[in-house]
């Protein structure tokens, strides 16, 4: 006879989860400024993950000093990786109150960590109780599928959905996020529940933001098949290609906002910004001149890596220094309140809180007005030295022509001392100098994509 007593087992475990005495490995969870330490314990660790098991044994063969093992998963939020943790100790998942979304990256943290198990269940779980919301977020849905050979039932899922329901993929939330090889295979299916005389693609090219390609795009992968397109549409294009001035652009599809490209990297991730501006601010930075011919082409060499974001960090100058000094190659965003106004700064030094000034030649400061690229500015640094300024009071400061401050110099205030004016900086980038109030700003540091 045996008798199993798993739920004490199970509580047991868990406690030693919680203890903080007899770990002998810390896992380092999330990006900054949320990165989480967990305790944890190797053994339980090899024998539940088969990845964790490589991992550590590579550590092991490492470090023959025995000193604590550490390892790091930057892709994996703290909240969800604890969850993954009080299965892997106790055998229990609680999805109580967690949203979709969240699952939905829980099943990916454990697909990755070979928690095959898990994985089975998070799929069935999500297929039986949440189809509308895969039905709604089917792209997203499917990429993630489309990642690893262990996501057969959610895989099946998005191959059943694109041939017998069709229609409710052109509705979904993130259609346009499809790639091309996952619409290519839904026309190309014999079982496709659609007739011929319903052509998906009618429906997506409105999506397409064709305005936003350059003139050569536009005349190699757009010309040849002009008879795909609408006339009264193609002819708006060849007049935006020949004569912008003389379209109208209140209907227009401004660029998107992020680009995503293979292997997560992402090119930019910003309330602010479109890729116009990105492209623009990089072109400045590797001083390409600008003109008629190349204002429109992206030119998009740098990954920008978010660094702070007022409206989810804050905005006093505290949490800029402790976010940013340090980092080298930043641009700064900064949105004015109350107008469509964009102003910044790139700088090529590091931020520091030193009560100091920052000395190069490379430093620049620029506007844009409703996002329009023709017509922004830019100041090169005429004074290199009294380019930037490293007061630990203040927040960005580029010499004394862009400053984020306090009215009392406090650093735990918010900024409610920010003006602009022509001083260190070769023309003004605004028509009025004086205040004014941030509605957001990001700070973003670039490095070479």
């Amino acid at each position: 006879m045996s008798v199993q007593f798993f739920s004490k087992l199970s509580q047991n475990y868990i406690g030693l989860l919680k203890d903080d005495e007899y770990y002998d490995i810390t896992i380092e969870v999330g990006k900054d400024p949320n990165v989480k330490i967990f305790r944890a314990h190797m053994n339980i660790l090899c024998y539940r993950s088969p990845y964790l098991r490589r991992i550590l044994a590579s550590n092991k063969n490492r470090n023959k000093e025995n000193i604590l093992s550490h390892i790091k998963f930057s892709n994996i939020s703290s909240e969800n990786f604890q969850i993954i943790l009080e299965y892997i100790y106790g055998g229990i998942l609680s999805l109580n109150g967690q949203e979709i979304l969240d699952i939905m990256n829980i099943l990916v943290a454990a697909d990755v960590l070979h928690l095959q198990e898990l994985v089975d269940y998070l799929q069935t779980y999500l297929v039986e109780n949440n189809p509308e919301w895969i039905e709604q977020h089917f792209g997203f849905t499917q990429q993630i599928a489309s990642r690893s050979n262990n996501l057969l039932e959610l895989k099946e899922f998005c191959t059943r959905l694109m041939a017998k329901s069709p229609e409710k993929i052109l509705k979904s939330i993130d259609f346009t996020s499809l790639s091309e090889k996952s619409l290519i295979s839904l026309i190309k299916r014999d079982d496709l529940q659609m007739r011929e005389v319903e052509n998906i693609l009618q429906n997506c090219l409105p999506l397409v933001r064709f305005f936003s390609l350059s003139s050569k795009e536009f005349s190699r992968k757009v010309r040849p098949y002009q008879k795909l397109l609408d006339h009264q549409l193609y002819e708006n294009l060849l007049s935006y290609y020949l004569d912008p001035e003389i379209v109208s652009t209140h209907k227009i599809l401004r660029p998107r906002k992020t680009v995503l490209l293979d292997n997560d990297t992402q090119i930019i991730e910003s309330r602010i910004i479109d890729l116009n501006i990105a492209s623009t601010i990089s072109k400045w930075i590797d001083k390409i001149v600008i003109n008629d011919d190349n204002f429109r082409e992206f030119y998009l060499p740098y990954k920008f890596e978010l660094l702070l974001r007022g409206s989810r960090d804050g905005f006093t100058p505290k949490k800029f220094h402790k976010l940013c000094d340090n980092e080298y190659n930043t641009i700064t965003f900064i949105k004015v309140k109350g107008t469509e106004e964009i102003l910044g700064g790139y700088n090529p030094l590091k931020w520091e809180s030193s009560n100091s000034w920052g000395i190069t030649k490379d430093s620049f400061i620029f506007s844009f007005k409703n996002k329009n690229i023709k017509d922004a500015i830019i100041s090169n640094v005429n004074n290199i030295n009294r380019a930037l300024n490293y007061d630990p009071s203040r927040g960005p400061q580029f010499g004394v022509d862009i400053v984020c401050g306090t009215s009392d110099m406090s650093t735990s205030k918010d900024y409610n001392h920010t003006y602009c004016k022509k001083n260190f900086y070769e023309k003004a980038i605004r028509d009025t100098s004086g205040y004014f109030t941030i509605e957001d700003y990001e700070v973003f540091q670039i490095m070479k994509s």
